[in-house]
């Protein structure tokens, strides 16, 4: 099941994990589920909708359950979010909260597309106007796929590199508030044995991790001020981080 959410200033949670109602007919509550019940959500233009919203997805991306009055609701399995945001326009926008980052696995930023990309997405238009799509798993596949990346082995001086990268960003500096949290970790290393699946192997490699940490720890860092004043980008400190911890 898939479901898409608008984020919008005048969102409530209630419109995202459901809320309590009252039948009069039957004189007694009941629960209406809302579209956080399915295994993938969007949630398109998250930072368009104030804190209080964005808060209503912490314990579904966390503890993959919501709680609606006295009660607590398991979320479908498997279940995911995704978000998009778009950074060049900053009005009628809030900032997302750390705690709501540090709950996404991945940050990937698109740009534009290429000329030959550009002319695809054109292509792959019916002659409806409409997108082509066709099933590309089961979530029969997802399960396996799921259960495949949890026995890739992880070395142990492999381990010990992911927590030394993790820790790197927590060093005093005079760019970074707050390092990346322990999440960061347990992210890192799920994504750098997904990295090797893909690649067709069962055991991960250093370059799993160095590919995988800059997506996994740039939007989990807290930078102050100063880094925009001085015209540094997070990708790039980043990138200065990653390289100075000794590859095993």
């Amino acid at each position: 099941r898939f479901k898409r959410i608008q984020f919008t200033a005048d969102l409530l949670p209630s419109d995202i994990v459901g809320a309590r109602l009252f039948d009069q007919r039957r004189m007694e509550f009941t629960t209406a589920l809302g579209p956080i019940f399915a295994n993938v959500v969007l949630a398109d233009e998250i930072n368009r909708a104030p804190a209080k919203v964005q808060a209503a997805l912490l314990e579904a991306m966390q503890e993959r359950q919501v709680t609606i009055g006295p009660h607590t609701y398991e979320l479908p399995d498997p279940f995911i979010v995704m978000a998009t945001m778009n950074p060049l326009d900053g009005a009628g926008t809030y900032a997302l909260p750390l705690a709501q980052c540090d709950r996404f696995l991945l940050k990937v930023e698109i740009g534009y597309p290429t000329l030959e990309q550009e002319l695809q997405i054109m292509q792959r238009r019916d002659s409806n106007g409409r997108l082509c799509s066709t099933a590309a798993a089961t979530l029969d596949d997802v399960r396996v796929w799921q259960q495949d990346v949890r026995g890739v082995h992880v070395h142990s001086q492999i381990r010990r590199y992911i927590v030394d990268l993790v820790r790197a960003t927590r060093v005093p500096s005079e760019y970074i508030d707050c390092g990346a949290s322990p999440r960061a970790t347990l992210a890192l290393d799920a994504v750098s044995r997904a990295r090797a699946l893909l690649a067709g192997r069962d055991f991960t490699l250093p370059d799993d991790v160095r590919a995988a940490a800059p997506h996994v720890l740039c939007h989990r860092v807290a930078f102050n001020e100063r880094m925009a004043a001085d015209g540094v980008r997070a990708g790039e400190l980043i990138a200065g981080l990653i390289a100075a911890v000794p590859v095993p």
